[in-house]
């Protein structure tokens, strides 16, 4: 990148917010993918005025922007894949501007930890249920641009559901408010759903104001062991039919379970086909007892073999280790993993996964699941046993690409909460015709005509 520019960014955001040097451009070029792609430079705005600035700055000068939060992803979406600058939030733009508990609602700045928020929220008695499983470390712009969902999503839905206001700045560094605190607004276009799930390629969002909802008195935790995993999938959608409506539910597969018992000794029945573990919560204990009765019912309807109820958090947590720990326990079948989050319908869970496996034997392959059995959304882990046997790899990715037309056939979709980026930007001319793309393209090209913000994401 040329000196002046540099200099550019430096009088706006100061010397100490802006790097060039090799140790800063390795620190952000890659991210879970474990692709590597270094920016030209590292600039960490300190808040809206100067966001915007440099992109404007940017856009008259036809400079790659890339948006980052912790750069978690599992899909590329903040690699710079074009090279440019790296646009890092979560320095300082990191603050819970406010939580308005009249209003039950929090703003945001995009840096603010996930977990943070919960804590913070959780304190004043009220909730904020979207939880990804890298809670801990993951920003809430980062959550928005992909719409993660997480283990709740059961019962109480993924971020869009939380998504109320948010402030943007435009690729040419203009400023925009789109929605409102209100519960009820229905002038205009919803701007924010269009962002939320954009992945960076629209605007640079700079603050968000997310719906909260009471916190639950009481909770408990449940696991039920099943012979196989067709029996397990046809107790999720028959128990919620019948009135259940779990915060969680979550699945394991014979694979994950034989797995956990290798590799971490995890107290599980060996001759198990499938575990189901979750949580039911609400505010009073004649709810929670209706709750379990209903799931143990309708479990024990389709087969399951055993039933078991947490006691107290140390029980909870003992029911949750298993699911905790399925995805590192699944290294054991190879030194790849494929690791895709597709989603399908509830009912068609049993026909997904028979032929998933499927697939998984036309190639020789390994392909232990687990995940979110109780929104549809399927953790499909094609394992290659020799990373470096260019045939055994190119086998698990033909499977993934098989896999891929095989959820939309049964009406799912690529992605549950992992979003696009550059993983599976090839595979969206199976999930979209060619007028829905290019509608996309030219929402884009509408939000950033010279196609300067994260591009070479989403197959735009």
């Amino acid at each position: 990148m040329e000196t002046k520019h540099i200099d550019f960014f430096k009088s706006i955001v100061g010397d100490e917010n802006v790097y060039s040097d090799k140790a800063h451009l390795r620190a952000y070029s890659y991210d879970a993918t474990k692709q590597r792609f270094e920016p030209e430079a590292v600039v960490f705005p300190k808040n809206e005025e100067e966001v915007s600035k440099v992109l404007k700055y940017c856009n008259d000068n036809n400079i790659k922007i890339t948006p980052r939060g912790a750069g978690s992803g599992f899909t590329g979406g903040s690699l710079p894949v074009t090279g440019g600058i790296i646009l890092a939030l979560e320095k300082h733009m990191n603050k819970i501007i406010e939580i308005d508990e009249p209003n039950m609602v929090a703003v945001v700045q995009p840096g603010v930890i996930n977990a943070d928020l919960q804590k913070a929220v959780e304190a004043k008695g009220l909730f904020y249920p979207p939880d990804p499983a890298s809670m801990d470390y993951t920003t809430l712009g980062g959550n928005v641009s992909e719409n993660a969902g997480g283990m709740r999503a059961a019962k109480y839905g993924i971020t869009k559901d939380y998504v109320m206001a948010m402030r943007a700045v435009l690729p040419n560094g203009d400023i925009i408010r789109a929605g409102k605190k209100t519960i009820k607004d229905v002038a205009g276009y919803n701007i924010a759903g269009i962002l939320t799930a954009s992945e960076g390629t629209l605007a640079v969002i700079t603050e968000i104001t997310l719906k909260l909802i009471p916190k639950p008195r009481f909770k408990k935790s449940y696991m039920a062991i099943f012979p196989d995993v067709e029996s397990a999938m046809n107790a999720v959608f028959k128990s919620l039919a019948n009135g259940a409506n779990p915060v969680a539910m979550e699945f394991l597969d014979s694979l994950v379970i034989k797995a956990l018992i290798k590799k971490l000794n995890a107290p599980l029945p060996e001759n198990a086909g499938a575990i189901l573990i979750g949580d039911v919560d609400g505010n009073v204990q004649e709810e929670i007892k209706f709750q379990i009765d209903v799931l143990e019912n309708s479990f024990k309807e389709n087969g399951c073999m055993e039933f078991k109820v947490s006691s107290d958090e140390a029980e909870s947590n003992e029911i949750w280790y298993a699911r905790r720990n399925a995805s590192p326990a699944t290294t054991i079948y190879g030194t790849l993993k494929l690791n895709e989050d597709i989603s399908v319908p509830r009912s068609l869970l049993p026909v997904a996964l028979n032929k998933i496996y499927a697939i998984g034997e036309k190639y020789g392959l390994q392909v232990p699941c687990f995940g979110h059995a109780g929104d549809g959304n399927i953790h499909v882990n094609v394992m290659v046993k020799d990373k470096n046997n260019s045939e055994e790899v190119q086998k698990g990715h033909k499977a993934i690409e098989e896999i891929f037309k095989l959820v939309v056939e049964l009406g799912g979709t690529l992605s549950g909460e992992h979003g696009i980026g550059i993983s599976k930007a090839e595979f969206m001319d199976i999930a979209f015709n060619e007028a829905e793309i290019n509608l996309f393209k030219q929402i884009k090209k509408a939000f950033d005509p010279k196609g300067i913000l994260n591009p070479g994401k989403m197959g735009l």
